[in-house]
């Protein structure tokens, strides 16, 4: 069977992967840095050394494998946005990628497909409640330049000649990390309100779904290009947390956590909760015949928290 490398395995998002393409019938393989990872990875992978700060990686890794998933970058909401923690963010996306394209262009081989994450912040940390679809132009802010920059890198293997796919990943639902798991304090300790003004426009996904879109973006000859990889209906703010707590049988409180307090916590970075964007699937929707298990927000939320 045909083997999977992956970038970031570790994460949230790489760890259900792994799960669902090992059930598939891959053979699925990580770039690890070392032995303080190996703790967390699934023994029936194989692992290959990579030092992006000396340049190295095991080309092994490349001639081995078939396809290629890019998920590695630093946390966005871990820590305060300082220009040294800044520039770490956009690094770590964009330099683990332009190594394998440097390693792959000596080598000559060429992946069947390469699927990069990418994310929805691509058009603005807040662009309203204005719709947004793939060909809607990119915005202005930080995390609009760390997306821009994160393509570009992508872009980089697609000159080589492999069929590229960038999935501009909205709010991952999951209890094990992201945002979800950020709120879902406050509301389990039965304190739980909306942030700032909470009418701010929250596009997401379900873990399992992104995750089958990264197969199906992999295996699909027909996928090229970026995708808006979110649930197909936004919700805002206020509602997402309005929902959870009523799964989970807490109370909601009306008085929203004023702006001035997150921007007080968080500094530049209150703007990854206090701004909002009304993402269309359209690709997904009307080029792909990608079907989603959760759709809607109340099942997806129930299909996590029970």
């Amino acid at each position: 069977m045909k083997q999977v490398l992956l970038t970031g395995g570790t994460g949230l998002i790489g760890t259900r992967l792994t799960q669902l393409l090992l059930q598939r019938g891959y053979h699925v393989a990580y770039l690890t840095r070392g032995s303080q990872s190996e703790t967390k990875i699934n023994p029936k992978v194989r692992q290959y050394r990579w030092d992006v700060s000396k340049d190295r990686l095991d080309e092994n890794a490349l001639l081995d494998s078939h396809y290629l998933i890019h998920l590695a970058g630093a946390g966005i909401a871990e820590g305060r946005w300082t220009e040294k923690r800044k520039q770490e963010i956009i690094d770590s996306r964009v330099q683990t990628i332009g190594l394998i394209a440097r390693k792959l262009k000596a080598s000559g081989h060429r992946f069947e497909s390469f699927v990069s994450a990418s994310g929805i912040s691509y058009y603005g940390a807040d662009t309203g409640a204005e719709w947004i679809s793939e060909q809607y132009t990119p915005g202005i802010d930080f995390l609009s330049e760390v997306v821009i920059q994160w393509e570009a890198a992508a872009d980089e293997l697609e000159a080589l000649g492999i069929r590229t796919v960038k999935l501009r990943t909205g709010i991952v639902l999951d209890t094990k990390g992201g945002a979800l798991k950020s709120f879902l304090i406050p509301v389990r300790l039965g304190i739980g309100s909306p942030l700032g003004s909470g009418k701010q426009f929250v596009s997401w996904i379900h873990t399992d779904d992104l995750c089958r879109m990264y197969i199906e973006a992999m295996e699909n000859p027909a996928w090229t290009g970026a995708y808006n990889a979110v649930a197909p209906k936004p919700v805002t703010n206020e509602e997402l947390v309005k929902t959870t707590a009523e799964i989970l049988h807490k109370p909601y409180w009306a008085p929203k956590v004023p702006a001035w307090v997150l921007k007080g916590l968080f500094g530049e970075m209150s703007v990854a909760v206090l701004g909002g964007n009304y993402i269309l699937n359209q690709r997904i929707r009307l080029e792909t015949d990608f079907q989603y298990e959760y759709p809607e927000l109340k099942p997806a939320l129930e299909a996590i928290l029970k």
